[in-house]
């Protein structure tokens, strides 16, 4: 099956929250209630907004929001939400949504990009793939400028 990952417009936003809300997420209430929120991510520079479709149809939404870290030497991007149609292929659909993430990030200027830890603990996923490590409560990804691959160690 073919995936398209592109910016989520504002046409998408009453379609994500209805997939999100439906999926079981424990974002699934949150997101109802963020809505009006989430209209607003679709346009601000400190954030980005994802839709991962295969034939129109929505297989996965990724959210991520940048705060300024003095710690972290520039911008912190913290994956919000990421959730995937479990009728798709869960592992691909979120590489390709963790890798347009990550090219995201980079563009906007973080250095290090965050997730709470995914629920799925079995075997290696799409996220140890890409270099997410654990890091106390939650799991992270150094980012370093003008390269495009993961560290692997």
């Amino acid at each position: 099956m073919e995936y398209r990952v592109r910016a989520a417009r504002i046409t998408d936003v009453e379609r994500i929250i209805a997939f999100v809300g439906g999926s079981g997420s424990p974002a699934s209430t949150a997101i109802i209630e963020a809505a009006d929120l989430l209209r607003q991510l679709v346009y601000i520079p400190q954030a980005s907004v994802l839709v991962a479709e295969s034939l129109r149809t929505i297989a996965g939404v990724a959210v991520l929001a940048l705060r300024p870290s003095v710690a972290a030497g520039g911008f912190v991007g913290t994956i919000d939400l990421l959730v995937v149609d479990p009728r798709h292929d869960a592992d691909r659909v979120t590489g390709l949504l963790l890798e347009e993430l990550m090219r995201s990030a980079r563009n906007k200027g973080c250095t290090l990009l965050e997730a709470s830890p995914p629920d799925d603990g079995d075997g290696p996923s799409a996220w140890d793939r890409l270099g997410f490590r654990p890091a106390g409560p939650r799991i992270d990804h150094h980012i370093r400028a003008g390269r495009m691959s993961a560290d692997r160690g």
